[in-house]
């Protein structure tokens, strides 16, 4: 084999075009970064934080990376963001729907804020279900066998999710949108996976007071795999995993990425 051949081999993404949500920071600026590592021929980074979003994409490069202003809970800028790239870029062969929300406090039921509920529901779970309806469209409409990654988290897998009753409900939608829309979108070839990260330190964690010393002290005793802590580049490679032909055979699939967690009962 060439040597041209063997690069292009371990460009897993060649020729691709891909868009992240909440690609700003965190997981997704982690995720677009090594996009276009992998060869992406485009990679655009949909979020909110307008600043860190240009800045992202202008240090990835502009030949490569675009920046625009999305709001995943308002399904008319999630169709606009994917009908800019297919009108720019010709095409999209991978969603990561990444954006999500955390949430101020942890609510046990007794305690249950609906609205803050409402607001996780907004963009956790009917934010996802906006990007896979409409990239899913473009995909069927370009005749596109493409690849639908979104963000679960080990609370729908691996715990109880102790008073994190409004966030663990949306993230459970997530879940159940992957499981039903995979059924649905397979006949025209497209896959629809979910990633779930245990606990990590992301400046929308932190936001919320789950620092990385805080990672450390309760989840990181609670992991089977030792002398390692979780980093947003582990998500990345387990996205870029879902989005490559890689995981041809793959679709309807949460893959956990948590070191082996087990119960927390101090949750």
């Amino acid at each position: 084999m060439a040597h041209s051949e063997s690069v292009l081999t371990m460009k897993k993404l060649h020729g691709k075009v891909a868009i992240v949500t909440g690609g700003a920071s965190g997981i997704g600026e982690a995720t677009a970064r090594l996009f276009a590592e992998h060869g992406a021929r485009a990679v655009v980074i949909a979020d909110i934080h307008d600043e860190k979003g240009q800045a992202v994409a202008e240090s990835i490069g502009s030949q490569r990376c675009s920046y625009v202003h999305c709001d995943v809970s308002n399904e008319e800028q999630v169709k606009s963001t994917v009908d800019w790239t297919v009108q720019k870029y010709g095409q999209l062969d991978i969603m990561f729907s990444n954006a999500g929300a955390i949430g101020k406090s942890d609510y046990a039921i007794l305690d249950l804020d609906l609205s803050q509920l409402d607001h996780l529901i907004q963009v956790n779970a009917r934010g996802n279900a906006a990007c896979v309806k409409h990239a899913a469209r473009a995909m069927v409409e370009q005749k596109v066998r493409g690849s639908i990654v979104c963000t679960a988290s080990v609370v729908v897998s691996n715990w109880k999710g102790g008073d994190m009753t409004d966030y663990t409900m949306s993230k459970y939608a997530v879940v159940g949108l992957v499981r039903s829309a995979s059924q649905q979108l397979g006949v025209h070839g497209i896959r629809v996976n979910s990633v779930s990260p245990s606990a990590i330190s992301t400046p929308l964690s932190n936001s919320s007071g789950l620092t990385s010393d805080l990672v450390e002290k309760l989840f990181v005793p609670f992991t089977s795999l030792k002398g390692i802590m979780l980093t947003v580049e582990h998500i990345a490679d387990a996205v870029l995993f879902l989005a490559s032909e890689d995981s041809a055979f793959i679709t309807g699939h949460d893959l956990v990425v948590d070191g082996g967690l087990i119960s927390l009962p101090h949750l």
